[in-house]
């Protein structure tokens, strides 16, 4: 095995991460802020990728595309948050039908499965030929996004988004329109996760139909990895700001860690199943922390009543 080898992949994986990162924000609104189970990621982010790479090879600037792959993002989650609110239909069966549509939208975009826009060509925001660049870049984005999330969330608005995710009867009790909120929020997630697909697809130098596959098990594994990290190493004293970047982190460890595996030599074909497991792990890291929690609170009553 090639040490070196497995060096010379960490600034890539780093790199992605960081813009996986980006739509690992928008899970983090939908599952952990609002508590709405959304698969729609995996079609906003193809769909955010289609219509960066499309208008790029129209001529429009690269930064014009990516605020139009943002708003087509926020269109796909519109479009799920009115289906779940106006039609009735559960939450994770209106974003699955969502995502079904948007393949073939985002076939039409495209006008076939797959659009390439080269560097040499036109000028991109990031791409995987500069790395070091393409990490200040989406380092500066990450953090103008955590800033805006941190200042949003804190308003009357964003406490409705945050109290109809906590507890919806109570905020309904309140007098909180709780269907205006989960509009809202999924639209902002999806504009998130679709502004990461414009970026990726840039960085990568290609839009695909298939790109956001699978894109929701990255989300959550970045999500819970970042949220045991951060509770490791902060306990209880975990505020907003440092959720949402240990979020990021997690993105990062996740891609890092795929390097690893792939320098160990698993074949490519089994990521997918090594996803899974990771994600399994630490989702059930809270509960067996928990379980052990209890289960020593009960053997110290038990033995001092006797």
């Amino acid at each position: 095995m090639n040490f070196l080898a497995l060096f010379r992949a960490l600034p890539g994986s780093v790199s992605q991460g960081l813009i996986w990162g980006i739509m690992a924000l928008g899970v983090y609104i939908t599952y952990k802020i609002l508590d709405f189970a959304d698969l729609t990621v995996d079609g906003s982010l193809a769909t955010g990728g289609a219509v960066a790479v499309m208008l790029i090879l129209g001529g429009f600037p690269a930064w014009i595309a990516l605020i139009a792959a943002t708003i087509a993002g926020v269109a796909a989650g519109l479009v799920t948050a009115l289906l779940h609110t106006l039609l009735g239909i559960p939450g994770i069966l209106a974003s699955i039908l969502t995502q079904i549509a948007l393949y073939s939208i985002n076939m039409r975009i495209m006008g076939k499965s797959n659009q390439a826009v080269s560097v040499d060509l036109y000028d991109l925001v990031v791409s995987l030929r500069y790395i070091p660049a393409t990490i200040i870049t989406v380092i500066i984005f990450l953090v103008i996004i955590i800033a805006v999330a941190y200042w949003f969330f804190g308003t009357e608005i964003g406490y409705t988004i945050r109290s109809t995710g906590c507890n919806p009867n109570m905020a309904r009790a309140q007098g909180i329109n709780t269907n205006a909120a989960k509009i809202l929020g999924l639209a902002i997630s999806n504009g998130l996760v679709a502004f990461a697909g414009g970026l990726y697809a840039q960085y990568q130098g290609n839009a695909d139909v298939n790109m956001g596959r699978g894109a929701i098990v990255i989300g959550l594994a970045a999500v819970i990895i970042g949220e045991v990290l951060g509770e490791a190493c902060f306990k209880k004293h975990l505020n907003f700001v440092a959720r949402l970047t240990f979020t990021v982190l997690g993105a990062i460890i996740y891609y890092i860690v795929i390097a690893f595996v792939l320098w160990l030599g698993l074949s490519a074909q089994d990521l997918k199943l090594f996803s899974a497991i990771v994600v399994a792990i630490f989702l059930a890291v809270p509960y067996l922390r928990a379980q052990s929690k209890t289960s020593f609170k009960k053997s110290a009553k038990n033995g001092g009543s006797k």
